[in-house]
């Protein structure tokens, strides 16, 4: 039975000269996804603030939102809580300076296997990205953004 509403915050965030966007290998709970970066939208803050905070946090830089892109127009249970109904809501954004955070070259790039971890890195847009990600919320929106690129 469903008890409450998980609101998550995403973007995407396009690749300043080539055709890619930024990915999030992390390791969850022991286990292996791969996501768009983002996160939990906080008590008191706006999906647009928790976007921009999510970006700070996990990426060491500001963001500036483009556009919205997606919001979850299916029922979708949480995969990490049973009880919990998600509702993920998707940004087109661009960062304010050029990128300084740390990319990897290769998939699940680790320093350690025991504990939470994420490592980002540019991936190809193409309708093969789409399987790459292990959540539906993700996958939709993904292939929401290559259907409408040539919004953005």
């Amino acid at each position: 039975m469903i008890e409450r509403f998980n609101v998550r915050v995403y973007f995407i965030l396009q690749h300043p000269e080539e055709n890619k966007i930024l990915v999030s290998d992390e390791i969850i709970r022991g286990s292996f996804y791969t996501k768009l970066p983002g996160g939990g939208l906080e008590f008191g803050e706006g999906p647009e603030d928790a976007a921009r905070r999510e970006a700070m946090e996990e990426l060491g830089q500001e963001i500036e939102i483009i556009r919205h892109l997606h919001t979850t127009p299916f029922f979708q249970q949480s995969a990490f809580k049973n009880t919990d109904q998600v509702i993920a809501i998707h940004y087109l954004v661009k960062l304010v300076q050029a990128p300084k955070f740390k990319i990897s070259e290769k998939k699940y790039n680790f320093s350690q296997l025991e504990k939470n971890e994420e490592s980002f890195r540019w991936a190809e847009k193409s309708e093969e990205l789409i399987t790459e990600f292990s959540f539906k919320t993700d996958r939709e929106a993904v292939k929401y953004f290559l259907a409408s690129r040539n919004l953005s």
